[in-house]
Formats: structure tokens, sequence, C-alpha cells
């Protein structure tokens, strides 16, 4: 009986099929929030994921890494399957918020063109991180160090911060938070992000000329249907 990759343990898988990066730029360009709006409002990742520093953006492939409480030592494999554009997204076995990724991973991983990391445990050399220009999005910031004892895998489906995400899959990072779009759904999902961007920029049009919501948005006759009063 073949067990799922998902439920394996030091397993890298080396050849993946990473999203198309031309669909994975446009998601970049238009953003996490927007992307997420596209695609149904699914495929986003818990709001405790925040950049370390502010006005950090970033969109690529992932490279996942499957990681044990305390421990980094698959962070350094994963660093041998990253080509250029990709993301890492890490998860844990376990809720943990040790400081698992520093400035020397960071000179790793951007030696072989990764554009950021997603982590769901604690990062450190924060400042440093800023200095180099390399980002990332953490559930927490600390100085604890971890070993390097326990293996996990590289490149099988997890779970990070509540969202599934396989390898592959293209991943938007910014302001807003992360997003995560199935490689196989880059395209249409693009599509119907540029749409809603298209059609928000009238809409900003509108609200920037002084037109109100309550009117653009046709809320008047609800808004009286639900009871509202207005008192002079």
């Amino acid at each position: 009986m073949t067990v799922p990759l998902m439920n394996q343990l030091g397993v890298v898988k080396r050849n993946i099929v990473r999203a198309d990066a031309a669909a994975v730029a446009q998601l970049g360009r238009l953003g996490s929030a927007t992307v997420h709006e596209a695609m149904g409002r699914v495929g986003l990742l818990k709001p405790y994921m925040r950049p370390i520093w502010p006005g950090a953006a970033a969109a690529g492939s992932a490279v996942t890494v499957l990681l044990q409480p305390g421990d980094n030592w698959m962070m350094h494999v994963a660093a041998e399957q990253i080509q250029p554009g990709d993301i890492v997204v890490a998860a844990v076995t376990s809720e943990c918020s040790d400081g698992y990724f520093g400035d020397l991973l960071a000179t790793s991983f951007k030696a072989r063109g990764a554009r950021g990391l997603v982590i769901d445990a604690g990062v450190r050399d924060v400042r440093v991180l800023q200095e180099m220009g390399f980002p990332v999005w953490s559930r927490a910031i600390s100085a604890k160090g971890t070993i390097k004892a326990t293996l996990g895998s590289v490149n099988i489906p997890v779970i990070c911060a509540g969202a599934l995400v396989n390898p592959g899959d293209a991943v938007i990072a910014d302001d807003d938070g992360v997003a995560v779009v199935p490689a196989a759904d880059v395209a249409r999902v693009a599509a119907l992000a540029q749409k809603r961007e298209d059609l928000e920029g009238e809409k900003r049009a509108k609200l920037a000329s002084g037109v109100l919501g309550l009117d653009m948005y046709d809320m008047r006759g609800a808004l009286e249907k639900a009871g509202l009063q207005y008192i002079d």
C-alpha cells in the first residue's frame, strides 16, 4: 500500500510542476487581497502571518517544507530544491515559534534565486534580513535557535497557517497577507483578478469624484427596508 506523501517524513521530491511564471507575476502585481477575492474568498493563510518588515511583497511558486518543532534541518535540505522565482513555504508538525530562519539561511536561499519565505513559525535577524531585501512572512519573531536532528520532508503537500499548499502552487504575499493559488488554476484566477481590479478602478474613480458608496452600490432601498432612519 502506497502511503500519501503528506503522511511521509524523510521525503524530498525533486521534480515539481511550478505555476506559470507570467500568471504568477500578474497575480503578484494585483496583490493578495484581490487574488483572495477573485478565488471566491479562499486560499488565504491565517492573518497572524505577517511580513517581518513593512512594504514587503513577493510572488512565486512554492517549494514546501515540513519541519519538526525546534528543528530547522530540512530548511537546509530545501535550499537545494530552490529554483529562481520560488518562495519557500514552511509548516511545522506541531506549533512552534522558535527562530528557524536567519540571515545565513537567507543568504543561501537568495543565492539560489528564492523570492522569499513563508513560515508558520519564528524567524530572527530581522534587521539584517531587511537590509538584504529578503522578505519573510512568519507567525513570530524569536531569537531562540533550533537544532538539526530530526527529519521532515520537502516538496510534499503541507498545511501552513491553516491553508493547504502543494509544491508548485502560486504564493502571493504582501502587507495584506498571504494567498495561495493552485498551480493548475493560476491563469483562470489571474484573469478574474484582473477583471476585478479593472472594475475597482472604475469604482475608485467614481468615489474620488464624490459619488457615495450608498448610491454606487444602490444601498438606500435595502437600508430603508432594514429599518434605517435618518433623524434631523
